[in-house]
């Protein structure tokens, strides 16, 4: 039995074998239409979310599976004092597989340790977001054609964005891949992302000024400063605007740099941007539904993924 905690826990070659299982499922969904029947996933979100819960259903829909969960810790039996571990014991004997997002960081790993069932990590605080960093460089792949040989740009939240950790982690293992973080001092990149970069002798800096970054970049990932993971109103309000990305700026990027974001976007891209080419974040969940078919498909061993190979 495999879990899915981190984008790690799929090694280089069994992440490319995903994204080919993936391409397989865009061009011939009528092949896994039914590859999940009779089969059922839980979805734990003890934490908001548009696109990750409701892209792991439709995935599990799109498989033929059915779906049971709940879309909020307040509406489970956390709010009478359920541990983590107790409530996955007790999903292990409803379900085939789980997803959970959780606030706190290594709370998906406490679940996977007490399951019997795979489980998804669906984000867990500011730690890691590992279908998202699949969808990511799923995107990333099929625009560029490649995943080596680029500068990636992540402007915003570094500090507490799990998703650009994620993705700065898994981009790392590929060749010559150069990394510009844009952010604010009081929101730089974890040290412990910037000690594994040095680490593996890969090149990094670390910029204030958008404008600065973006001539270099074949990959702009753009995230919004998240009020949830701030102590304090005072500093959000200071920090929410620093980044916006308009035309004026844009105007100074490659005619080929794409521009993402893990989404929800507050104000941090304009929408005027919408409309370019360039833009992807929408592509994003479009893929994303692809990738996680074929996450579940393999984590709970109905596709080999050598197959693919």
């Amino acid at each position: 039995m495999r879990h899915l905690l981190t984008p790690q826990d799929f090694s280089v070659s069994e992440t490319e074998e995903l994204f080919r299982l993936a391409d397989d499922i865009e061009v011939h969904p009528e092949k896994y239409s039914h590859m999940c029947d009779g089969k059922k996933m839980a979805t734990l979100f003890y934490e908001p979310s548009t696109r990750t819960r409701l892209s792991h259903e439709t995935a599990m829909l799109n498989l033929g599976g059915k779906i049971i969960g709940f879309p909020s810790g307040n509406v489970s039996s956390a709010t009478k004092g359920e541990t983590v571990a107790d409530t996955i014991r007790v999903i292990s004997c409803f379900a085939d597989i789980a997803v959970i997002r959780h606030p706190k960081e290594g709370a998906a790993l406490v679940a996977a340790h007490y399951s019997s069932i795979p489980v998804i990590n669906a984000g867990d605080g500011g730690h890691q977001h590992p279908t998202q960093t699949l969808l990511d460089m799923q995107t990333i792949r099929r625009l560029k054609g490649r995943l080596t040989n680029m500068t990636i740009g992540l402007c915003g939240d570094l500090k507490f964005g799990r998703t650009v950790h994620s993705l700065v982690e898994s981009m790392s293992r590929y060749d010559n891949v150069r990394f510009i973080f844009i952010s604010p001092p009081e929101l730089r990149m974890p040290d412990y992302v910037t000690d594994l970069l040095r680490d593996r002798g890969i090149s990094y800096d670390e910029v204030t000024r958008l404008e600065d970054a973006i001539p270099k970049l074949d990959i702009l990932y753009m995230t919004r400063v998240q009020r949830e993971r701030f102590f304090n109103e005072e500093d959000y309000v200071r920090l929410k605007d620093f980044y916006v990305l308009d035309e004026k700026k844009l105007a100074s990027a490659k005619k080929d740099c794409y521009i993402l974001h893990p989404l929800p976007r507050v104000n941090e891209i304009a929408p005027e941007i919408d409309d370019d080419p360039r833009a992807a974040y929408f592509l994003q969940v479009h893929y994303g539904v692809l990738v996680r078919e074929a996450v579940i498909l393999t984590l709970m061993g109905l596709v080999d993924l050598k197959s693919f190979a």
